[in-house]
């Protein structure tokens, strides 16, 4: 029989079409799974099976007509408790923020699309306060857990909904990223992820972090990301830096199969010596990337022009968290996560000059890159150079680390640059633990990453299996 939690959403539509399984199924089995892991990994911060199912019944009568609405009729998608979703309060992992005081009657941008082609919303995954660092806990939610190993974080800031999607509650989420949020947990929890070029999928209300600020796909594979970008990646007015709609399906570019034929790979193991990187994850890096060149692309072993720019980069993270915060009272901030009170009182520090003095690093990177990618077509890094540490810490022990930063030096560049970057699960360490590689591209070629994991999945590469929990 087949277990519906563990199939892609492409699979889930091909099977509705063919009267196969209904969303009604589909959806109650994602919820079961939902309510099962929780306790152990506590992936969401609540779950509307109600509302669900009526959904998925008002779906499966369209499917019974022959007049599926959109591209993701009946497919159960969860959505991180960052983005806007009707009727469910965003509280943005804070208990700083009052769910009594909204309205909550609008979609974000990529909601109201996921909500037009008909899918399914399980829930709210679990997020760190207003998504500040790259592990996932908070005063409001808890400690989200790695699926793989409850004792290790599952990552962030999107770690909920790497975790729902890797243990089979709904195949697609919505996820933020802006140092990395979507790639980190995508790594961590053994599935893939794309922080697409800045304005393509529309951002409203716009973030506190300004154009560091993703909304990506956090998928089972390529196919699933190339599904999800062609629902949410179209402009929205309340957006005004949203790209124009692309030039056509990203579906289209993977059924083609141009796969990486041709494609100019440059391969960084280690940013030119800049990042110790574990001995299992260099390994598994390099055998992903040696199946490349087998399937046709050029590989180079090169490095990027990329100096380390987190001091610039902190100074606009940590200013745009003193602004997400600046309304808050005395009261309020005592509420607030320890290590984000920290980041806040220092970005109040910063005065104009020293952002512009920042931007201007950001400016020269991006331009870098740009030259760079007038060469390669791709880039090819680990994700992180490490896996999965103890949960409820953000930072691993005893690693001298001060902030997440210091462990993700591979993913808040290209936040920095605005470049598509998407993490690939290519293996795993001894101790079982998943581990990414990361794709990056050109401004603008998104359809570049999906074709290039697209063509790692087909041929075996991409992969970390599926964790078994003792709550499932």
């Amino acid at each position: 029989m087949t277990e519906l939690t563990e199939l892609t959403a492409v699979r889930l539509l091909d099977g509705y079409r063919k009267g196969e399984w209904s969303p009604v199924e589909a959806t109650r089995a994602a919820l079961e799974r939902a309510e099962a892991i929780q306790p152990e990994v506590n992936a969401f911060v609540r779950l509307t099976a109600e509302d669900a199912l009526e959904r998925a019944r008002e779906s499966e009568e369209r499917w019974r007509r022959g007049e599926p609405r959109g591209l993701l009729d009946g497919v159960p998608v969860t959505v991180k408790d960052i983005l806007l979703q009707r009727g469910a309060p965003t509280l943005r992992g804070s208990k700083a923020v009052d769910p009594a005081a909204g309205r909550w009657d609008e979609d974000a941008p990529s909601v109201a699309r996921l909500r037009e082609h008909g899918a399914v919303f399980l829930g709210k995954t679990t997020t760190p306060e207003y998504g500040w660092k790259g592990v996932t806990d908070s005063p409001l939610s808890g400690v989200t857990r790695n699926p793989w190993a409850p004792s290790r974080t599952a990552g962030g800031s999107s770690g909920g909904s790497a975790a729902a999607v890797a243990l089979g509650a709904g195949p697609l989420s919505l996820g933020t990223d802006g140092g990395g949020s979507v790639r980190i947990p995508a790594s961590f929890c053994g599935i893939f992820a794309l922080k697409p070029t800045y304005g393509r999928v529309p951002l409203y209300p716009a973030s506190a972090f300004g154009t560091l600020a993703h909304i990506g796909p956090m998928t089972r594979d390529a196919a699933d990301a190339a599904l999800l970008m062609d629902v949410i990646g179209h402009p929205d007015s309340r957006d005004w830096s949203a790209l124009a709609a692309p030039a056509g399906p990203y579906t289209d570019g993977l059924a083609a199969g141009a796969g990486v034929r041709g494609l100019r790979v440059a391969y960084s193991p280690s940013l030119g010596g800049q990042v110790a990187v574990r001995p299992a994850v260099a390994r598994a890096v390099r055998r992903a990337v040696e199946r490349l060149a087998e399937l046709g692309a050029y590989v180079t072993e090169t490095d990027p022009d990329l100096t380390d720019p987190v001091e610039a980069f902190h100074t606009l993270w940590f200013s745009g968290a003193a602004r997400v915060t600046q309304h808050l009272g005395p009261h309020q901030r005592e509420l607030l996560d320890p290590g984000l009170r920290e980041i806040c009182a220092r970005g109040a520090r910063y005065s104009a000059l020293d952002y512009l003095a920042a931007v201007d690093v950001r400016m020269d990177l991006g331009r870098r890159m740009g030259r760079f990618h007038d060469t390669y077509d791709l880039l090819v890094t680990p994700t992180l150079p490490i896996t999965a540490f103890e949960a409820g810490a953000e930072v691993p022990k005893g690693s001298g680390h001060r902030r997440w930063t210091g462990w993700t030096p591979f993913t808040y560049p290209f936040n920095m640059t605005q470049q598509p970057a998407a993490s690939v699960p290519v293996g795993a360490d001894g101790d079982g633990l998943p581990i990414g590689l990361q794709l990056v591209a050109a401004r603008h070629r998104d359809d570049l990453v999906l074709r290039a994991a697209h063509a790692l999945y087909e041929a075996g590469a991409a992969s970390a299996g599926r964790p078994t929990p003792s709550g499932s």
